[in-house]
């Protein structure tokens, strides 16, 4: 029977790899040699009767087996890091870098970081409010362990997890001529005074796509750059804002009227996550915590 230190010195090569990426990331990271890491991968894959890495054209790929296989292990290291302080285990004590859009930010997310750190008197957070472009680049460089937007991506490089979708609404003042409809339909703001987003936004070219193809020509009063802007702009009487209602609208709104808009547009609310770095045991934590503590409203739903 095989001694358990060399079961372990496989398990060990398994999550340096999938935290580094390669196979001499690995080596540097244990002090070993590239060999060395090869060898136990192939010895624990023998022995698991697994295969856990597909080698491409000089890369090395984790499966689905081997990415479950880290977070069963992650009990087994955290115990041995209290026994002896593991080295590899100091990552998990460098703050969670999180970054999401500014309506996320501060009309969902703030309260629960709270929550999350109240949880933990030892978690450490690095918290920023960045465009969508700014959180993907920051995925991408290994800046941000963790980004959340409702934008539609599409980047190689980076992972997509939704778990909220929600429909267009149509946001109006109180007392609005369309207030007493059941639903909006683009035909109903032909020439109708709306707040719009500004042009470099996805939520502009969302509303022209479907505004263009009925025909339609709303009157754009105001162009801004967040929907808490719009929103806010549409309480003020200003004109109507066609736009995302999560999170922002899942709460009752003072002096709105919000009704469903007829598209068959669907948002999703995503984790955007690094497609080659899987995800550390507190990032893991976190996401399971945004989850478990988003509230079921009349707009969106779980995915």
């Amino acid at each position: 029977m095989r001694e358990n230190r060399h079961i372990i010195r496989e398990y060990e090569a398994l999550r340096a790899v999938l935290t580094t990426g390669t196979t001499i990331g690995a080596a540097r990271r244990l002090g070993i040699s590239q060999p060395a890491i090869s060898r136990a991968l192939t010895q624990l894959e023998n022995r698991l009767g697994r295969t856990l890495f597909l080698r491409i054209s000089g890369r090395i790929e984790p499966t689905a087996e081997a990415l479950s296989l880290n977070e069963t292990l992650d009990p087994l290291f955290e115990t041995l890091s209290k026994i002896d302080g593991a080295e590899w285990a100091h990552t998990e004590n460098k703050p969670l870098s999180i970054a999401a859009s500014t309506t996320i930010a501060h009309c969902f997310l703030l309260p629960r970081l709270a929550t999350f750190l109240k949880q933990d008197s030892s978690r450490r957070i690095q918290f920023e409010t960045q465009p969508t472009e700014q959180i993907v680049a920051g995925v991408l460089e290994f800046r941000y362990d963790l980004g959340l937007t409702s934008a539609m991506i599409q980047q190689s490089g980076v992972k997509l997890i939704p778990w909220r979708k929600s429909k267009m609404v149509c946001v109006m003042p109180e007392g609005h001529c369309l207030a007493n409809r059941d639903t909006i339909t683009t035909q109903d703001l032909d020439g109708v005074s709306t707040v719009d987003f500004v042009r470099r936004l996805g939520g502009r070219s969302l509303t022209e796509q479907i505004f263009n193809r009925s025909g339609v020509r709303p009157n754009i009063i105001v162009e801004a750059a967040t929907n808490i802007a719009a929103v806010e702009l549409a309480r003020a009487g200003i004109g109507v804002t066609v736009l995302n209602p999560f999170p922002q609208l899942t709460e009752p709104q003072r002096g709105l009227v919000i009704l469903p808009f007829e598209s068959d547009i669907e948002y999703r609310t995503s984790f955007v996550l690094s497609a080659d770095r899987p995800p550390s045991t507190q990032t893991r934590n976190f996401m399971r915590h945004i989850k478990f503590t988003t509230p079921e409203d009349q707009f969106s739903e779980a995915i």
